[in-house]
């Protein structure tokens, strides 16, 4: 089965089913990413960018570009945020595709590094990306911060 990546900009079609599908997949409040996503669509600046791997016309999996992931760390930036990959499709090298496909995407926005902010552990390694720093959210939680080169430089 093929695979493609598309920036939701450019196809405002999907932008209810893209709400639905990552406020579903986080389980959080439906209205942040309907703000968050609708306004991305039109916005002036290149961030926020929502990405989405489909699968025929099926969501399997989504990635965010951000000038800031609720971290303290505001002066890194940008964020790759909101990483997911349907838990069926999972083990077939789609986390790593669309971790590339966002490292290229940056370096096309004119960005020379990348971050993200995570608890998980020997994941983002295994892909380039380095431990930088910790972050503080304002829930009193604390997160490791990631860094990688972006794909186009070399």
């Amino acid at each position: 089965m093929e695979y493609k990546i598309i920036d939701l900009r450019d196809f405002p079609n999907l932008l209810e089913t893209s709400i639905e599908y990552v406020s579903q997949r986080w389980g959080l409040n439906k209205k942040i990413f309907e703000d968050c996503i609708t306004s991305s669509m039109n916005a002036a600046n290149s961030l926020p960018r929502w990405y989405f791997m489909m699968k025929s016309d099926l969501i399997i999996g989504s990635y965010s570009l951000m000038t800031n992931d609720f971290v303290s760390r505001q002066d890194l930036w940008p964020y790759l945020s909101n990483l997911y990959v349907e838990e069926e499709e999972r083990g077939k090298q789609l986390g790593a595709a669309l971790l590339n496909h966002a490292r290229r995407e940056a370096y096309m926005l004119g960005f020379k590094k990348i971050y993200l902010c995570t608890d998980h552990e020997n994941y983002y390694e295994k892909y380039g990306w380095t431990h930088l720093t910790n972050g503080y959210h304002t829930w009193n939680r604390e997160s490791k911060i990631y860094v990688a080169a972006t794909l186009g430089q070399e």
